[in-house]
């Protein structure tokens, strides 16, 4: 086995994702994320997975950002973004467009996100790195779903949340779409 740099490295990469496509319409909405690191592997990882659009909201950083940039790599100018100031005004708008606003938070009627099943049309919803989704996006969410923690820690760091939700989307039936040619 031989680890792959460089050139073959793109190239199987590029035939990879020739034999699997992936097409949903997935959008990230970050709820005040107010660390520059989390918003940059945001990026990073809405790249990764073939998100459509993050919205950053209320007191979350915005590119161009020293730190978003480092750590997200340049994502930000490979994936669509835009801020809005306010979360429940977008996640209106997103709902009368067929979305379905899910949160990423611990709620009394929130679903491991294993057993969730998200329509291809989902906007996830991240909070505060501290206090989490804010009650007024919370108000405008029709589900909510988390991460199960088994140790002693209550929650993940918020884009390793995102990042377990999103993989797991991209590879349920609702929004695979593999095809080997």
């Amino acid at each position: 086995m031989k680890q792959l740099r460089g050139t073959p490295l793109k190239r199987f990469l590029r035939d990879w994702r020739r034999t699997h496509t992936y097409e949903s319409e997935i959008i990230i909405l970050l709820d005040s994320v107010t660390y520059p690191v989390n918003v940059g592997s945001i990026f990073r990882i809405a790249d990764a997975v073939g998100v459509n659009e993050v919205v950053l909201c209320g007191a979350t950083p915005v590119p161009p950002h020293p730190t978003i940039t480092k750590v997200g790599r340049n994502k930000h100018q490979n994936v669509a973004w835009r801020y809005e100031e306010v979360a429940s005004e977008v996640l209106d708008t997103l709902h009368q467009a067929g979305y379905q606003n899910v949160a990423i938070e611990i709620t009394d009627q929130a679903e491991p996100y294993y057993e969730f099943s998200a329509p291809s049309r989902t906007c996830l919803v991240l909070g505060n790195e501290d206090h989490g989704v804010t009650r007024a996006s919370l108000a405008h969410c029709d589900a909510a779903v988390f991460v199960p923690m088994y140790g002693k820690g209550r929650s993940l760091n918020v884009h390793i949340s995102a990042a377990v939700i999103l993989y797991h989307l991209a590879h349920t039936s609702s929004f695979n779409s593999t095809k080997s040619l």
